[in-house]
């Protein structure tokens, strides 16, 4: 082999080299972990005494929303999920237990509670996850949340509404946007609590 082979040769393996620790920076970025944000449930609100026992079912979604991933609606009017960004469970599961720490808050710790915890119940509250989003066009986080009150006997629809809430997101990040999707929520769980309250 002579000069001009051995050069060519080690160039090759230099190249290769060079490829292979490219491509594996690559991978140890893109297997990077995704931050985890949580939500927080409603500061204490006032509502009249409890007549009876409530149990909050787990939220009904659509499977774009049933997951940890956080949604953006582009300005184009698609949908995707935020890069390296996640909630600290699936939506439905998190809102679940915020909804319930919310009524705790409202000093209703002794008279809510989930399905399965054989509780004697007068009422069950049902919600479905319409909007929980980022929007690029208006800067802003929306929640959307329908609500049911169902009497728990009979399953007679006592009452419903739908309650919403929007929060600037100071850009469509991680951080921006996980606690934009946080007020709004917290908004919403407000007036959740404070509706339930007065129905009963």
């Amino acid at each position: 082999m002579n000069f001009a082979e051995t050069f060519s040769r080690r160039g090759r393996i230099v190249r290769t080299a060079v490829a292979g620790s490219m491509l594996l920076a690559v991978v140890g970025c893109a297997s990077a972990p995704p931050t985890t944000y949580d939500l927080s449930a409603a500061p204490a609100a006032r509502i009249g005494p409890s007549h009876g026992v409530l149990v909050v079912a787990e939220p009904t979604a659509v499977s774009l929303l049933d997951s940890e991933r956080i949604v953006v609606r582009t300005a184009a009017g698609s949908v995707a999920y935020l890069s390296g960004a996640q909630w600290a469970d699936r939506l439905p599961k998190l809102l679940q237990s915020r909804i319930i720490q919310s009524f705790e808050n409202a000093r209703r710790v002794g008279s809510v509670g989930r399905p399965g915890d054989r509780l004697v119940a007068s009422a069950q509250l049902n919600a479905d996850i319409r909007t929980f989003e980022v929007q690029e066009t208006s800067g802003e986080a929306v929640v959307e949340i329908t609500v049911k009150l169902v009497n728990d006997r009979t399953g007679r629809i006592l009452a419903g509404q739908l309650f919403s809430a929007r929060a600037p997101a100071d850009g469509i990040k991680g951080a921006s946007a996980a606690n934009a999707l946080d007020q709004a929520a917290q908004a919403v769980l407000a007036q959740i609590v404070v509706w339930a309250g007065r129905k009963g």
